[in-house]
């Protein structure tokens, strides 16, 4: 059975990809994206989990001994509260914002290694399709919102998976806690959650490689075009194939009325006889070799023939001359020199005819 026209068996043509870029529709996976944020994010914390607690330590203690809570707790008003979590959140910040920074910087180049970089704007404009009910239950019933579902699965199942592994393995060190100080506890378990991260970010990173391959697959197939769109592209591209042939029609009409003016300035014309004619031009003491005035095929042939006549120029019959200069000259070009001698034999006659 013949496939049905609007069937997207078509490869997206480069024009429609460039089309779907301008409208920020690319392949590329977001799982990748916060995995390798969340493995950078647990990678430094566990590189630099050290300096990390005694930083947040140092914090803690003084927050807590010079806060004006401990100080005055019976004085505290609203606008020492703000400035007392005002002192918290400015403190905390230069502690954590370099593990931000470099986690979103890291979350970028990939983004960017994904897709290339790109500015849209057509993603910042409202589209009312979006909030339409009925566009929203077939979204959430569609097949990707399907194996995006298991794809949640999957991750939960993993995460789930790795923390249990993880926890099991650390449980004999948290039951020792009771002979420990608080400090000593705190950077194991810190330390114990940090491998867990990383053990998390290099597995998502793996599910994600995974994800990579099928969102470029989805993507490919979402692209595609029917051949309609591919003819009307092409329409689009190259030009209504009827009105290409009226402009190569005029061209041709054109091109002939230019020859048949300047036919009269020709020497000779050597015919096939039937299927060429080309007209040469020679002026002593002035061309440096023959030069084709025009030249035709069967119809044009047949015209360049009878404006000769009409005109009294010399008409010479020789075939395979006439088929090499019609084959190797363009109109305006000299000919060629391996042909001098055949031509020279042909204006001598000429020349010979006109002055008997």
């Amino acid at each position: 059975m013949a496939q049905g026209s609007g069937e997207r068996t078509e490869k997206a043509s480069p024009k429609k990809r460039r089309d779907t870029r301008k409208k920020g529709d690319v392949h590329k996976s977001a799982d990748l994206c916060s995995a390798i944020m969340l493995f950078i994010t647990f990678g430094t914390l566990k590189i630099g989990y050290e300096g990390f607690i005694r930083a947040m330590w140092g914090f803690s203690s003084a927050m807590l001994s010079d806060s004006v809570i401990a100080q005055n707790a019976e004085n505290v008003t609203s606008a020492s509260l703000v400035e007392y979590y005002k002192g918290i959140l400015f403190s905390v910040l230069p502690i954590i914002l370099p593990f931000m920074l470099v986690a979103m910087v890291g979350g970028a180049v990939v983004h960017v290694l994904q897709t290339g970089p790109m500015f849209i704007t057509e993603k910042l404009k409202p589209d009312f399709k979006k909030i339409n009910p009925l566009n929203g239950f077939k979204r959430i019933f569609s097949m990707s919102s399907v194996v995006e579902l298991f794809k949640s699965i999957i991750k939960i199942v993993i995460l789930c998976w790795i923390a249990y592994s993880s926890m099991s393995s650390a449980i004999r060190e948290f039951v020792g806690f009771i002979y420990v100080d608080v400090g000593t506890a705190f950077s194991t378990v810190l330390s114990a959650s940090f491998s867990m991260g990383i053990m998390i970010g290099l597995a998502l990173i793996a599910f994600a490689a995974i994800d990579v391959l099928y969102q470029w697959w989805k993507f490919e197939k979402d692209i595609r075009m029917t051949k309609q769109e591919v003819k009307e592209e092409n329409k689009q591209l190259e030009g209504d194939p009827q009105i290409k042939g009226k402009i190569r029609q005029k061209q041709r009409r054109m091109s002939m009325q230019r020859m048949m003016q300047r036919l009269p300035d020709s020497t000779v014309v050597v015919t096939n006889p039937e299927h060429f004619a080309v007209a040469l031009r020679y002026r002593e003491n002035v061309d440096r070799a023959p030069v084709v005035i025009a030249k035709g095929q069967d119809f044009v042939a047949q015209r360049i023939k009878q404006k000769a006549a009409e005109l009294g120029i010399a008409i010479v019959e020789n075939k395979p001359v006439a088929r090499a200069l019609y084959a190797a000259c363009e109109i305006d070009s000299e000919i060629p020199p391996e042909l001098y001698q055949a031509i020279a034999d042909i204006l001598i006659y000429v020349y010979k005819s006109i002055n008997a």
